[in-house]
């Protein structure tokens, strides 16, 4: 089975095709293509970078429409040095991430009219993403035919089954009733990583409690007990829990009504002060980028450092909520680029549980893990750092539902 994942975004898009056998591999293999698209690199142009087992390729081309930049992308699968198929009919299911879906969708879902209309009454609760990812979705439409299946895997679906206790925010009701409530994102990520946790520990995903640790320039953590979310820290919006790169995470709205009242701020100007120049950019004044910021601490930098404890006192305080969620814990996970290469956040989030009889073994930390078990033998809690891989797990999930309908439509024949 040939499957196709495009993974877009406001200002990028990532794709990969995968070729899988008669049945899932146990190990993440390798794309056999694999492309991204970079909107923001030069104003007027995009940048393309495509990846082959042989040949690797970047272009930068005008932007006369997006489609059109799509459609250019699409056809380096079977044209070009970087073909690896020989006609766009070659390719099974094209698997899409959809960041938002909410109340409707805890699965992922064969696309009809029905659901791209849905994906697109939602875009006002992801207006940044949920367009986006439409626009992929007709671009394949377009470009390959309606005969090829989609299938849309959300990043909120995981966290579908939080408890309305956790879910839903003590406003008055009539909001709840408009759908404002706690979504939660980063769901296939915080899925991926549980169910590899399960495969390294060699123990059943159900019986397992695991808090997994999503650090990028987006953060949030899951509480995950018998395979399912329970508890997360982004909420109605990606906007809410922890202190991210740009984002500032939970603030205490009063700020927000102070700012308004007092300074004349707009809701564009709260909105971009919140979620681009806050967090890490905005305490440090350096950079969002935490490689930076240890830079500048290592300068000697006070606002760096500050920006540092702050967002270690945050992440140790999100860590303890899930920790309460669980009632325990067996397995704290790191993923993304700052919970996979990061081995000080690592070491400073964990100081804090050696109550829990957590042992981090500080050699492995420092040694670059990649899918493994960080704590030491003795650790009455593992920790674990998970390389993630969204488009694989949006592949798999491809793979499931479309053995699924081939299997229920031979036995209907």
């Amino acid at each position: 089975m040939k499957i196709l994942v495009l993974n877009a975004g406001s200002s990028s898009q990532k794709s990969c095709l995968y070729s899988i056998d008669d049945r899932l591999p146990n190990e993440p293999p390798e794309p056999m293509w694999e492309a991204a698209i970079d909107w923001a690199h030069h104003p007027g142009f995009a940048e393309i970078k495509v990846k082959t087992a042989t040949e690797e390729l970047t272009e930068e081309i005008e932007v006369k429409s997006r489609l059109e930049i799509m459609a250019h992308l699409l056809s380096m699968l079977w044209q070009g040095k970087t073909a690896v198929l020989n006609h766009p009919t070659d390719i099974d299911v094209v698997g899409h991430r959809v960041v938002q879906g909410g109340q409707e969708y805890s699965q992922p879902v064969q696309i009809d009219q029905t659901v791209k209309a849905t994906i697109d009454r939602l875009s006002t609760l992801a207006p940044n993403h949920n367009p986006a990812n439409l626009e992929g979705i007709e671009a394949i439409e377009q470009f390959l035919g309606t005969e090829i299946p989609q299938i849309a895997v959300f990043d909120t679906a995981f966290h579908r089954q939080i408890p309305d206790a956790a879910a839903i925010y003590p406003v008055p009701y009539a909001w709840v009733e408009q759908g404002i409530r706690r979504y939660g994102f980063h769901g296939i990520s915080h899925q991926y990583c549980a169910e590899r946790a399960a495969h390294l520990l060699q123990r059943n995903l159900e019986d397992l409690r695991l808090i997994v640790c999503h650090l990028g320039n987006g953060c949030s953590l899951s509480a995950i007990a018998q395979g399912h979310s329970v508890d997360t820290t982004m909420g109605f919006t990606p906007l809410d829990g922890l202190m991210m790169g740009t984002r500032s995470g939970s603030v205490d709205p009063g700020i927000l009504i102070h700012l308004m009242r007092q300074e004349g701020y707009s809701v564009d100007r709260l909105d971009r002060e919140l979620n681009r120049e806050s967090g890490l950019k905005g305490i440090s004044g350096v950079s969002a980028d935490l490689r930076q910021v240890m830079k500048a601490i290592a300068d000697n930098n006070s606002q760096a450092q500050l920006a540092l404890d702050i967002y270690i006192h945050r992440l140790r305080a999100y860590i303890g909520a899930m920790l309460a969620s669980l009632g325990g814990v067996d397995a704290l996970i790191f993923t993304a680029g700052v919970g996979e290469n990061s081995a000080i956040v690592r070491s400073l989030a964990c100081e804090s549980f050696g109550f829990l009889g957590l042992k981090l073994d500080a050699h492995k930390n420092e040694n670059r893990p990649v899918d493994q078990d960080i704590a030491t033998t003795d650790s009455t809690v593992r920790v674990l750092v998970i390389h993630t891989q969204e488009d694989w797990a949006i592949a798999q999930e491809c793979y499931r539902l479309r053995a699924k309908h081939v299997s229920l439509h031979e036995k209907q024949s």
